[in-house]
Parts: structure tokens; C-alpha cells; sequence
């Protein structure tokens, strides 16, 4: 199965460092997995697709029309912010790029469910157990897919 990574934010600041971690990502042969809408969200995905990559979208609404047109898979929850903790879950690994709140609350939930965080600076000031920090988003990704074969090695 191949690797998904969780690519969370937001911030029409962050979409250039955004759409290089999702090109990046798909270089390296992994799906990118994100909640389907605009600024980091599209940036991400629209990275990943010019890469040939694929996409998946988890968005908040009932409707799968409501994602960005970068998406292949889109997944309608219907459960309005409680679907971050979908995004997340639905990744072996999260890389935050920019953010606000909502945010927040997904590096939470990432790291109560064991996944991985990698925070691309600057982004928020969070550290401990599974936070890293990088500061490009070539560094994000490496790390990222080192997290995983690490977690991966445990199994």
C-alpha cells in the first residue's frame, strides 16, 4: 500500500511552500492527503498532480463537487471540522504549512491517534514527543518519510 501523507494548513502565504511539499511528495511516490478545499489545501494537491501524483480530499461538507479540482478521490464526511480528525487519520504521517485553529486541532488529534507531525516553519511553536520542526519543504518531507519507516520498523 503506498504512503499517505497528511498535508494540513492554511494561509494564502503558505501556498508556495505547500504546493512544493505536495510536488515533493508525489516525487516520492506517496499520496497526498488533504481536507479538499482552497489556499494550503489546493496548493498541496495541485503540487502533488503536476508531479503525477494522487489526491485525496477530505472535506468538511455533503457534497464531493465542493473539493478543489486537484482532487481524484474526494470524501464527503458531512461532519463539518470533526473531519480533521479524518485528514489526519487518514495519513501514516502529517506535515503542517501555515495554519490557523483548525490547524491546531488536527496537529492534536494527529498526535493523540500516534501519527507523526512534521511542522514546516514557520508554523506553530509546538514541541514534544512525534512534533519535529523543518525549516524547508524538502527537509518536511524527508522527515516525515523517515517518521514513518521509523513507525513502520516498530510494527
Amino acid at each position: 500500500m503506498a504512503v499517505q501523507i497528511s498535508v494540513i494548513g492554511s494561509g494564502a502565504g503558505a501556498e508556495e511552500r505547500a504546493e512544493e511539499v505536495g510536488r515533493l511528495l508525489a516525487a516520492r511516490g506517496c499520496v497526498v492527503v488533504t481536507g479538499g478545499l482552497g489556499e494550503v489545501m489546493t496548493a498541496a494537491a495541485r503540487g502533488a498532480k503536476e508531479a503525477g501524483g494522487t489526491t485525496i480530499g477530505i472535506l468538511p461538507g455533503e457534497s464531493r463537487e465542493a473539493a478543489n479540482r486537484w482532487i481524484d478521490h474526494a470524501v464527503a464526511t458531512g461532519v463539518g471540522h470533526a473531519r480533521n480528525l479524518a485528514v489526519v487519520a487518514s495519513g501514516d504521517a502529517v506535515i503542517a504549512v501555515g495554519g490557523a485553529w483548525g490547524t491546531l486541532a488536527e496537529i492534536g488529534f494527529a498526535r493523540v491517534i500516534g501519527r507523526p507531525v512534521v511542522i514546516l516553519d514557520p508554523g506553530w511553536d509546538i514541541r514534544g514527543e512525534g512534533v519535529e520542526h523543518a525549516a524547508t519543504p524538502a527537509e518536511a518531507v524527508d522527515r516525515a518519510l523517515a517518521l514513518v519507516g521509523a513507525a513502520n520498523e516498530r510494527r
